[in-house]
């Protein structure tokens, strides 16, 4: 963590968030992490519900723990006279506004673009949604999952024997990083021209930027790229391999310079070079079964360390196929010191990843995940709320 939080590139940037979930948090989060004051607005009782969506990190949910470090957490009810003139005060003195809420909700509290920019001319508002906040489906529920189905996602993933869903929120990463990204570029706006423009990422809409190479390919070459698990739809070879210990070794091979090379020093098998059904990528493709069969023979001649150690020397791409626990003992992130240890409410400490964009001379921010409602009191104070009436507020359960 810095010892200097002011020294962040994004210090002196309040953001208040109506958020919940993934996408949004991911986004405030990453705000969180250059420098901003989060201000996260949950609801009296219980929070943002991903708070509950498992108890995995010392009773606290892996969801929440990755999604909201370094934020402070205010507790309103929104639907109070009360909560709503606090959340206007809130808003009075921030820069960006973000809300995850249900389709309409924003509009009926008030909270639309063109509501707040009378209100508040400098804010800069971002709404997430699942199809947009217009059209056909703006009233349409979205999911992750929902998501990456109506995206064409999952007749990509999987293989021959069925589809899978991608085993990350994928759809909610990819809008939340749209809606990081589209803040930055709002903020600098902002700063350039005086003007503060609005932020709209819909779930759907980000996902589908994601599958567009797979768009084209249907749209030009008339069919979808088949579902081929941990082959690569249209380059061969390059997928997963078992070695004679069981460990599943991927190779790729992205030239005709690599495939000689592969063939020569790896197969020991210099004929295939000249072999007309591998003799360009699209070939190799249209021929995969029979590749296919060369490499697994190969494979069961060689431990998952020796093909991999052959592959390096042969100058060919490749990787173990890990799992989870792999990665977290992994030595690339251990050697080049990228964890951190992160707070959790009551005091515990748990190892986070650092930001992957490294910026020079900046340290990142890696505050303490907040309990729900942690830091309404002081929130409060710094509005000009004195003791009694916080207390008051308490009572009648508007915080």
């Amino acid at each position: 963590m810095t010892e200097h939080p002011e020294d962040l590139p994004l210090s002196g940037i309040t953001v208040v968030s109506i958020e919940q979930a993934v996408a949004a948090p991911f986004a405030t989060r990453q705000l969180a992490d250059l420098g901003a004051r989060v201000i996260k607005v949950e609801r009296p009782g219980g929070g943002d519900f991903a708070r509950r969506y498992d108890t995995a990190v010392h009773g606290e949910s892996s969801y929440f723990v990755w999604l909201n470090r370094s934020k402070e957490s205010v507790t309103l009810d929104l639907k109070s006279d009360a909560g709503r003139e606090i959340l206007e005060q809130l808003l009075a003195e921030a820069d960006v506004f973000v809300q995850n809420l249900a389709p309409g909700a924003a509009g009926r509290m008030g909270l639309g673009v063109q509501d707040l920019a009378e209100r508040f001319p400098s804010l800069i508002p971002c709404s997430v949604s699942g199809y947009g906040t217009s059209g056909p489906w703006a009233d349409r529920k979205a999911y992750d999952m929902l998501v990456q189905c109506q995206t064409g996602l999952v007749s990509l993933t999987g293989n021959e024997h069925g589809s899978a869903r991608v085993g990350v929120s994928i759809a909610d990463i990819a809008a939340g990083m749209y809606a990081y990204s589209g803040i930055l570029a709002a903020l600098l706006k902002r700063a350039t021209t005086g003007v503060a423009g609005a932020v709209e990422v819909s779930l759907f809409e980000a996902l589908a930027e994601w599958v567009s190479q797979p768009a084209y390919y249907t749209r030009f070459g008339g069919t979808q790229p088949p579902r081929v698990g941990t082959q690569h739809a249209t380059i061969a070879p390059y997928g997963a391999y078992t070695a004679a210990d069981g460990k599943d070794v991927l190779l790729s091979v992205q030239n005709e310079r690599e495939w000689a090379a592969l063939c020569e020093r790896f197969l020991h098998r210099p004929e295939l070079v000249a072999d007309e059904r591998f003799a360009s990528t699209s070939d190799r493709v249209a021929h995969r079964a029979e590749l296919n069969a060369i490499l697994a023979a190969r494979f069961t001649e060689l431990s998952g360390a020796e093909a991999m150690e052959l592959l390096d020397r042969t100058g060919i791409a490749n990787a173990g196929v890990n799992d989870i626990e792999d990665l977290l003992a992994h030595p690339v992130l251990e050697e080049r010191d990228r964890w951190r240890d992160v707070r959790l409410p009551g005091g515990v400490t748990v190892p986070a990843l650092l930001p992957p964009a490294d910026l020079a001379g900046v340290l990142p921010r890696m505050g303490a995940v907040p309990a729900a409602g942690e830091h309404t009191a002081g929130v409060l104070s710094g509005l000009g709320y004195g003791s009694a009436a916080i207390d008051r507020l308490r009572a009648e359960h508007v915080i």
